[in-house]
């Protein structure tokens, strides 16, 4: 049963860790799919079943609109099916539209024009973004923030910062050209940036100092296992002027969570950039397994309130990953509604059935590449449990 821990993680429970996992994919996902059914029923569409999770119906009831709510038997994702869908993926069901009635295709959804179904595709990636925002604003609101100030108390020898010239007492500026108010917002950028080149401005006691330094790789344990960061080797000023506590309006918690969002958009979209550049490993991503021992170690560290913020973090990551132009994803729909946009006439049957088929494809790949990476993951965990 060592490999049960090792997936476990610091919780040491099978039973916390899935009830964890299973509570933080149900809610990303029913935020998502709830997004493409509130806009759906708000342009019209009939809903034939609303689903969390794929394979054999467990639990489920019919409402007053003839929709179909169920909690599936495999937990790894849901669906909504309009009227006109043949699958969960809303590949158009070709031969049973001609035969369609009136009333039929003025409730079906590949029948509503390019706009509507649009607005009914973004809708679940939006309410995802919207969530995370939420979640952050939330915190934000009720707990406040406590911050530090980019100011330097000392530099590590041999690191990245002393060859670059860095002092105690540096307070960090700007790092290429973006304002730094934080000694966090400093560390976001810098452990994003393994070996690439940073441009600093410093106030140096009351000079500004241009300075370049390229952050070190480094390796740390997270919940999602071990990930390979940047590092430049200062420590945060120990000053106790430095710490501030930030308290926020209704209005100035939603746009810090916002700012929370963004940030996590921009990290996931520059960890992307660097992937294809080869500046990052592949071996950074993480699966099912990953994320469940994620889910897990979050419950046993800080309780609902670190899944809470976990369900944020997974939220953004969901709704970023599903507007990427991949078909079966949202973002292979949008760009198919934009070829159509254009056109003036959808693509061909054949044409979009060829995309879904490439895309299944594409998506199948990266999930059976990011489990392989869990199995690693968990083995070099095991391992080391053995040792």
């Amino acid at each position: 049963m060592d490999w049960l821990a090792a997936i476990t993680g610091a919780t040491g429970s099978v039973f916390l860790t899935l009830v964890s996992f299973v509570v933080v994919l149900s809610v990303v996902v029913f935020i998502h799919e709830f997004g493409h059914f509130w806009v759906g029923r708000l342009c019209g569409v009939g809903v034939t079943a609303f689903s969390i999770g794929f394979g054999k119906e467990l639990l489920g009831w019919t409402d007053r609109h003839g929709t179909r709510w169920k909690i599936s038997a495999v937990p790894l994702g849901g669906y909504v099916k309009f009227v006109g869908d043949l699958n969960a993926a809303s590949m158009p069901d070709q031969d049973h539209l001609p035969q369609m009635t009136a009333a039929e295709r003025a409730v079906s959804f590949p029948h509503q024009s390019v706009a509507k179904r649009a607005a009914i595709v973004a809708a679940g990636p939006i309410a995802n973004f919207i969530l995370a925002i939420a979640i952050f604003a939330g915190f934000n609101y009720f707990s406040g923030r406590q911050v530090i100030e980019p100011r330097i108390e000392s530099v590590q020898p041999g690191s990245a910062a002393e060859r670059a010239g860095f002092l105690p007492k540096d307070l960090i500026l700007t790092i290429d050209g973006r304002r730094i108010e934080t000694f966090a917002d400093m560390q976001l950028l810098v452990s994003s940036s393994a070996g690439e080149a940073l441009a600093f401005t410093v106030d140096r006691s009351g000079q500004t100092v241009a300075l370049s330094a390229t952050p070190n790789f480094t390796e740390r344990t997270t919940p999602f296992g071990k990930q390979r960061i940047g590092l430049l080797g200062v420590e945060a000023s120990r000053d106790p002027a430095a710490v501030k506590r930030l308290s926020y309006t209704p209005l100035g918690a939603i746009k810090a969570g916002a700012v929370e969002t963004w940030n996590l958009v921009d990290r996931t979209m520059n960890f992307l950039r660097r992937l294809v550049t080869g500046k990052e490993s592949a071996d950074q991503l993480s699966g099912p397994i990953g994320i469940a021992r994620a889910s897990g170690t979050a419950f046993d560290v800080g309780g609902v309130y670190s899944l809470v913020g976990l369900i944020g973090f997974m939220s953004v990551s969901i709704g970023l990953i599903n507007l990427f132009p991949i078909p079966l994803l949202d973002g292979g729909h949008l760009l198919f509604y934009a070829v159509e946009a254009i056109r003036g006439r959808p693509l061909s049957e054949k044409a979009q059935e060829i995309g879904f088929r490439i895309g299944f494809a594409l998506v199948a790949m990266l999930m059976l590449f990011a489990t392989w990476n869990d199995i690693v993951h968990l083995g070099a965990s095991f391992m080391a449990r053995g040792t």
